[in-house]
């Protein structure tokens, strides 16, 4: 089947490149992908990878040996000639073969094209033993790239599918040991001391203890309680546990952060793509003017040695390659993704590392991002003219219809719901409250601006309360309040000191009631606050900082911030443990719930990006002052080697230090 190219949405070939190439080297394929590429069904060992250089190594050097040390009658002519293209056949004919593929194929100043000519060209002119060398190097370097990317790709999956191939289940009491795969939703799994959960599930025994390392990055063991859920990946640290499974073998959280980062390296950094389009036009550039150092001087000089111009248009050629730019470029934003996964951050493309990396707002919700959105009731003041219990057993009824922390802390504080309590035309109010009638009577529980929509009077100043209230009214009248307090996070005031450092300036929006956003504020020495915001009104605070022309990273729950999401620069999620939606809708997602995380984000994002511009210096200046030198004659085609293949090795050792890097 004639192979069909194919283009992403700005119309630019994405398949048959140098880097699809590397990146085929580096995974499984099958025969019938419609490419023409040899792939093996196996991937190579080190061994069977380096054995072509290997061989023409080996014959190089013998033959290098006989022409200046030990010197043999026999080695001359035709004979000498045979053995370097032996030598040069294992490191040049898979070069020589994939030039004609990619010429077949409409791309015709592809790398190979460029390094068949130089070589085959230094063969022409007698230069044997330089041919095979240029090839021999450009060999090894093309194997050090291959394992650099299947490092870098191997880290990130390892980082991640930490999920066992099989589960033990219980059937009828009895142990069975199945494919994690097919086990289905409310299967019971039996976990040991040590294993790995396989899927997703709710916690049927009193309390276990997990490491859950492979999906935050934090080694600090978590105590989950009956009822509670637990993910797979998580490891059980001390007794048996049962666990039931409630979600799919490929639904599981840990299934689409794989996904997730898996796709990441399919979105390209700006960077990234300019070097692509850049490296388009670069390379025939390159090749018309090795033509014209070749050709010109014909013209002008008078003791024109056809055999010296074309050797110096040939060093002009190895030079050009873009391999160094084209490799360790991807190469190091495949290390960011990989060091972020390794710190609980997952990164949904290469882009968004480029954006961390110049972010100067941070805009921050307060709630389960700076606080740890559980909340508590501390006091309950309401009129004497009403029943107290009444009252509380009616406020606990209507919040039941909520997810909000809130409610959930007035639950705990009440107690069990009271199901003779009828609710009709409950109605929530965004960024109020919650309306229902009971007992024929208007029943309001919300912040202040709930009472003052309905025309309800009440004699106390809010504002004078640092705690977040609930007010309460029934029968159109204010009954009284409640005060919640939620605590700051332990690592808030790291966070905020972080970014400081960074030269970062914060802002915290919120829709809680603003004495407790000030008071938050203040405490960790946030630059900006601003309370009782409706989703609307953090939208708008957002826009007046975009409108400065500065660039904004936004840290919510993903879900309820939506709008702000959507028009911040880059969107930040706490909680990927907890909600799906959020793994969808944010950018980046820290999967611990550590405000901390925000700035090593930030840190890593830097880095990336400055060895990723290192590489492009380092590659432009050597290649540059080279490129000078072969067009002037004062370069052989051993400076070329190391413009070429020297610079890629430099670059992509200089690429992967990223994975070592402590943030």
């Amino acid at each position: 089947m004639e192979h069909q190219h194919k283009y992403d949405a700005s119309g630019k070939q994405i398949c048959c490149t140098l880097e699809e190439k590397i990146n085929k080297k580096t995974e499984h394929h099958s025969d019938d992908d419609g490419h023409d590429h040899d792939h093996s069904g196996e991937e190579k060992s080190m061994f069977q990878m380096f054995l072509p250089a290997i061989i023409s190594f080996v014959l190089l050097m013998i033959a290098i040996g006989f022409d200046n040390y030990f010197t043999q009658s026999w080695f001359t002519d035709y004979i000498r000639i045979g053995w370097y293209i032996v030598a040069y056949i294992p490191v040049g004919f898979p070069v020589v073969k994939e030039a004609f593929e990619s010429i077949r194929k409409g791309e015709v100043f592809s790398e190979f094209l460029l390094m068949g000519i130089a070589t085959i060209g230094a063969f022409a002119i007698g230069e044997y033993p330089e041919g095979v060398a240029v090839m021999l190097f450009y060999a090894i370097g093309e194997i050090f790239q291959t394992l650099a990317v299947q490092r870098a790709k191997a880290n990130i999956k390892s980082l991640l599918d930490q999920r066992p191939d099989e589960v033990t289940i219980l059937e009828n009491n009895v142990a069975k040991t199945i494919k994690a795969s097919t086990a289905k939703i409310g299967d019971i799994i039996q976990l040991k001391a040590g294993e790995k959960l396989g899927l997703d599930g709710e916690l049927l025994s009193d309390t276990a203890s997990f490491n859950t390392a492979a999906l935050t990055g934090e080694s600090k063991p978590d105590t989950k309680a009956k009822g509670e859920t637990v993910l797979a990946g998580m490891i059980n640290l001390n007794s048996v546990c049962q666990v039931k499974v409630t979600v799919a073998y490929t639904d599981s959280k840990l299934s689409k952060i794989l996904e997730m980062v898996q796709d990441a390296t399919a979105k390209k950094a700006p960077t990234e793509l300019f070097i692509r389009k850049f490296a388009k036009i670069y390379t025939p550039i390159v090749v018309l003017l090795a033509i014209l150092i070749c050709v010109i001087p014909m013209l002008f000089v008078d003791d024109y040695i056809f055999r010296d111009w074309l050797y110096r248009a040939l060093i002009f050629l190895v030079i050009s390659c873009p391999c160094a730019l084209v490799i360790s470029i991807p190469l190091g934003y495949f290390g960011g993704i990989g060091a972020a996964s390794k710190n609980g951050i997952l990164f949904k493309g290469s882009n968004f590392l480029d954006v961390m990396a110049t972010v100067q707002n941070v805009v921050m919700d307060k709630t389960g991002t700076m606080t740890e959105g559980v909340f508590k009731v501390q006091e309950v003041v309401f009129n004497a003219d009403f029943n107290k219990d009444e009252i509380l057993q009616m406020v606990n009824a209507l919040e039941s219809q909520s997810t909000h922390p809130v409610a959930t802390a007035i639950h705990q504080f009440v107690g069990k719901i009271d199901s003779t309590i009828e609710l009709k035309n409950v109605e929530e109010i965004s960024g109020h409250g919650l309306k229902a009638e009971v007992k024929g009577k208007q029943l309001l529980v919300g912040n202040f601006k709930l009472m003052d929509k309905f025309s309800i009077t009440y004699d106390i100043d809010p504002t004078s309360i640092v705690y977040t209230l609930i007010a309460v009214a029934y029968d159109k009248k204010f009954v009284g309040y409640l005060t919640i307090a939620d605590s700051i996070k332990e690592d808030a005031q790291i966070t905020i000191d972080k970014l400081k450092t960074l030269g970062i300036k914060t802002t915290m929006l919120s829709g809680d009631k603003n004495t407790v956003v000030q008071f938050v504020a203040q405490k960790l020495g946030i630059t900006n606050a601003f309370g009782d915001l409706l989703p609307e009104d953090k939208v708008n605070k957002v826009k007046e900082i975009i409108a400065k022309n500065e660039t904004v990273a936004f840290v919510g729950d993903g879900v309820n911030d939506a709008p702000v999401v959507a028009l911040s620069n880059v969107g930040i999620a706490m909680g990927g443990l907890g909600s799906d939606a959020t793994i969808e809708t944010a950018d980046v997602v820290i999967q611990d719930d550590k405000p901390s995380k925000i700035a090593i984000a930030i840190n890593i994002g830097k880095q990336t990006k400055k060895i990723v511009w290192q590489n492009i210096g380092l590659a432009f200046t050597v290649k540059a002052i080279v490129l000078v030198l072969g067009a002037g004659g004062l370069a052989t085609m051993w400076e070329a080697v190391f413009a070429d293949v020297g610079v890629a090795l430099l670059a992509i050792l200089n690429a992967v230090r990223i994975q070592k890097m402590k943030f």
